[in-house]
């Protein structure tokens, strides 16, 4: 048994009397580089970044000059994501010694001695992370 095609004419619809005009695109905000070396070149020379990093960076038995020696072999990448963590910990803490009794009052454990030194002996990324997933922890 054949089967017949059969065609539709659909009947034209009317066209909207009332077209809404297309709003004119928005102008792209102007992106920095996308690379750590230009990013890094961007906000001045990779010695003056170290500068910049060193005293924050640094522990209380440390001396900032050996650290800036340190940080300026560091890989452009390294040093952009150390001046991520510098940022946060200024903007949410202040300091170091914040962050580390902020960690410590968290834990309640902010008058065991040996618990902040040996807060003290972690670096500052790890100080960070340890804050902020304390957070995570009371926010569930």
């Amino acid at each position: 048994m054949a089967t017949k095609k059969t065609t539709e004419t659909k009947a034209a619809a009317p066209k909207a009397a009332a077209k809404t005009p297309k709003a004119p695109k928005a102008a792209k905000a102007a992106q920095g580089p996308r690379h750590p070396k230009a990013r890094v070149a961007a906000s001045g020379t990779k010695a003056d970044l170290a500068k910049a990093l060193a005293g924050s960076i640094a522990r209380s038995n440390q001396d900032a000059a050996d650290v800036e020696t340190q940080l300026k072999t560091a890989s452009n990448q390294q040093l952009l994501r150390l001046q991520r963590v510098v940022e946060t910990v200024k903007k949410k803490w202040g300091n170091r010694e914040k962050l580390i009794a902020a960690i410590g009052s968290a834990q309640n454990k902010s008058k065991d001695k040996d618990f902040l030194a040996k807060l003290d002996s972690y670096s500052l990324p790890q100080l960070v992370d340890l804050a902020t997933s304390g957070e995570r922890r009371a926010r569930a």
